[in-house]
C-alpha cells in the first residue's frame, strides 16, 4: 500500500469491492427475489461513490460476458453463460451445474484477475460473498489466496440474507477464513442456532425512492379503485407466492373487511411459484372476485388503463413485470401494502413503502426499523383480525395515518445506501485492524 494510502481507512484510492452472488441486475433472468436487488443496489452505489467495483454472478447468457458502468467503476461479469445457455428459465434453473462451475472457476479468476493487480498497485480488495451458493467459493478464494502468498491484502467476508440451506455450509471452515454478516438482528438470533455470531449490517435502498411520487397519479389510481365509492379500502401486495409471505392471511383479511360491511380492493402482484394457486383458490372460496390482469411491458398509464378496465373484481391479480413507477404508486396510494411476512429477514419492501410515503403492514422478524403505529403497522400474529382491526382503527383516526406517513418517510431517510455502505465501512476497517492492515 503506497504511503498516501495509509492511515485514510477504506477508501476508493486505496480499496477495491468484489461481491460474488448467483443473482445480479438482469431483469428477469437474473433477479429472483430481494437478493437480486440487493447486490444491484449495493454494487451501483458503492461504485457511485467512486470504488471500483466488481459483480460476479449467474447473468443472462444472451448479454456480454462483461460490461462496465458507472463510469467504468462497477464491472458486471456474467458467469457460468455456457451453462445457462441451456438452462433459459432463470438464475436457480440447473442451479447444481451452475453452483460446481461457479465455485471451480471464480476463486482463480478472483486471485489472477483482481487480486494480483490490485495488490501490484498497493490497495487492498474486500470479496463480499452472499447467501449459501458463495459460501464454498468463499472458502477456496480463502485458500487460492493464502497457498499464493495473498491472504493477508484480503478482507473476506460472508453476507446471509435467508435461512435457505443452512445444513449445506461448513460453518466452522467458513468462519475461520471469513467475517460472517447478516442483515437485522432477527438474522443474527436465528444464524446462534449455527454457532455464529455475525456483525449486523442493514439493506438499504437506493435514493431515488425518496423522491416525491407524483401525486396526480395517486389521486388518479385512488379515484379508479374506489370506482364511485369513496369509503373503499385499497390494499396492496407484492412478493413471490411462498407461505412465509402469509398471502393467505391477506385474503383472509380482505374477506373478512369484504363481508363486514367494509369496501375494499386489493392489487396483487406474485410470482410463479405453485402457492400462487393455493393462494387464487382460497381467494375464491371465499367468495372473492379474482381477476386476472395480463399485459406484456406496459407503462404506468397502461397500468392505470388495465385497473380501469378490469371493472368491479375485489382482487386484481395481476400477472405481468410492474414497473418501478407504478409499484410505488400503489405504496403511496394504497391504505395499507401488506407485507405481513412471518418470516422476513430485512424486509426492503417495507422500507421501500415508507420511502414512498405509504403506510406498510409488516411482520415482526427482521424489521428492526418499524416502530408499530410511528412509522409502519407491525404485526404480531398469522389471525387476519388483526389485519382488519388496525385498518378499522386506521380509518376512524385519519391523524395517525398521515403520522404513519410522515415519519416511516423519515426513517426510510435513514437507510438509504449511502448510509448503510458507511456502517459496511466501519465494519470493515474494525476487521482490517484485526487482520493488521494498514488502513
Amino acid at each position: 500500500m503506497t504511503d498516501a494510502a495509509r492511515g485514510i481507512g477504506i477508501s476508493p484510492e486505496n480499496t477495491i469491492f468484489v461481491s460474488l452472488c448467483f443473482e445480479g441486475p438482469d431483469t428477469p433472468y437474473s433477479q429472483a427475489g430481494g437478493l437480486g436487488t440487493r447486490v444491484t443496489e449495493l454494487t451501483e452505489s458503492l461504485a457511485q461513490l467512486g470504488f471500483e467495483t466488481h459483480l460476479i454472478f449467474i447473468g443472462d447468457p444472451d448479454k456480454p460476458s462483461e460490461e462496465r458502468r458507472v463510469d467504468g467503476k462497477l464491472v458486471l461479469k456474467r458467469w457460468s453463460q455456457w451453462i445457462s445457455r441451456y438452462y433459459p428459465n432463470g438464475v436457480y434453473d440447473g442451479e447444481e451445474h451452475k453452483l460446481y462451475d461457479y465455485n471451480e472457476t471464480v476463486p482463480h479468476h478472483v486471485r489472477t484477475q483482481i487480486v494480483e493487480p490490485a495488490v501490484a498497485q498497493g490497495k487492498i480488495v474486500v470479496v463480499i460473498g452472499e447467501d449459501w451458493h458463495t459460501a464454498e467459493v468463499i472458502c477456496r478464494i480463502s485458500d487460492e489466496l493464502h497457498w499464493h502468498g495473498l491472504r493477508d491484502r484480503v478482507l473476506l467476508m460472508w453476507n446471509n440474507n435467508s435461512l435457505m440451506s443452512m445444513h449445506r455450509i461448513n460453518w466452522g471452515r467458513l468462519n475461520f477464513v471469513s467475517a460472517i454478516t447478516t442483515v437485522s438482528r432477527y438474522m443474527k438470533h436465528r444464524m446462534w442456532e449455527w454457532g455464529v455470531n455475525p456483525l449486523v449490517i442493514p439493506n438499504g435502498i437506493p435514493r431515488r425512492f425518496l423522491d416525491p411520487v407524483d401525486p396526480q397519479g395517486v389521486e388518479e389510481l385512488r379515484s379508479i379503485v374506489a370506482a364511485g365509492v369513496p369509503e373503499r379500502q385499497f390494499l396492496f401486495k407484492i412478493g413471490r407466492f411462498d407461505p412465509d409471505k402469509r398471502w393467505l392471511m391477506a385474503v383472509e383479511a380482505a374477506a373478512r373487511l369484504k363481508y363486514t360491511g367494509q369496501p375494499m380492493k386489493m392489487i396483487i402482484r406474485g410470482g410463479l411459484e405453485p402457492h400462487g394457486g393455493e393462494v387464487l383458490s382460497r381467494a375464491r372460496h371465499l367468495g372473492l372476485y379474482v381477476r386476472d390482469i395480463e399485459a406484456r411491458k406496459p407503462t404506468v398509464q397502461e397500468c392505470l388503463q388495465l385497473i380501469r378496465d378490469a371493472g368491479d373484481a375485489d382482487i386484481l391479480n395481476l400477472r405481468f413485470f410492474v414497473p418501478e413507477e407504478f409499484v410505488r404508486l400503489c405504496y403511496a396510494g394504497a391504505d395499507a401494502v401488506l407485507a405481513n411476512s412471518g418470516h422476513e429477514p430485512f424486509g426492503l419492501v417495507g422500507l421501500e413503502v415508507m420511502a414512498a410515503g405509504g403506510i406498510a403492514f409488516t411482520g415482526s422478524t427482521g424489521e428492526d426499523y418499524v416502530v408499530s403505529f410511528e412509522n409502519a403497522v407491525s404485526l404480531e400474529t398469522e389471525d387476519p383480525d388483526e389485519i382488519v382491526g388496525y385498518l378499522t382503527h386506521l380509518n376512524r383516526h385519519p391523524q395517525d395515518r398521515q403520522k404513519i406517513r410522515r415519519a416511516g418517510h423519515r426513517t426510510a431517510c435513514e437507510f438509504l445506501w449511502d448510509e448503510v455502505i458507511a456502517n459496511l465501512i466501519g465494519k470493515l476497517e474494525y476487521l482490517g485492524r484485526k487482520q493488521s492492515l494498514p488502513i
